[in-house]
């Protein structure tokens, strides 16, 4: 992006000031995307908790996950996954079934009802999008985009949350 020698030092003001206003658009953009996941939770079935969706996501992407990476894909403990996991088995979206490679474990996978209303939800979500970004320049989303990557890269190091 750019290069050292257009880079203030961590102590400067002008960085201090960048992290301030960093930090207050990224409460904002979180306030924004949690009042979102509910509605679109709510979207894939109406008891749906919002933090499932994206168990429901990976799930769509992979087909099957044993409890255990499915835990360490989205880097939190197996037990809140397996919660996660439990209500959306009752929920009818996902269900177990015995892993192929080793009998003693189960794989999880999305259920046609959880893979329809997925699809469905991830639709409006994409039309909410459209909506929201229709008068962006395609430049401007794409280098969005490439700095969300890039802070999520930042990101992707920290240990799970227990």
């Amino acid at each position: 992006m750019g290069s050292m020698s257009d880079q203030a030092s961590p102590a400067s003001p002008e960085f201090v000031a960048a992290i301030d206003s960093l930090e207050r658009q990224l409460s904002v953009l979180w306030r924004g995307a949690r009042a979102n996941s509910h509605r679109v939770a709510r979207q894939v079935h109406p008891d749906m908790e919002p933090a499932a969706y994206g168990l429901l996501a990976i799930l769509q992407r992979e087909e099957s996950m044993r409890l255990t990476d499915l835990a360490a894909n989205i880097g939190v403990g197996k037990p809140s996954v397996s919660r996660q996991v439990a209500m959306l088995e009752q929920l009818g979206l996902v269900h177990k079934q015995a892993d192929p490679v080793d009998g003693r474990a189960q794989s999880i996978s999305l259920t046609q009802a959880g893979r329809e209303r997925l699809t469905a939800a991830q639709l409006a979500r994409k039309n909410a999008f459209r909506q929201r970004l229709g008068d962006w320049p395609v430049q401007d989303l794409d280098a969005l985009a490439a700095l969300l990557d890039r802070l999520n890269q930042a990101y992707a190091n920290e240990p799970p949350l227990h």
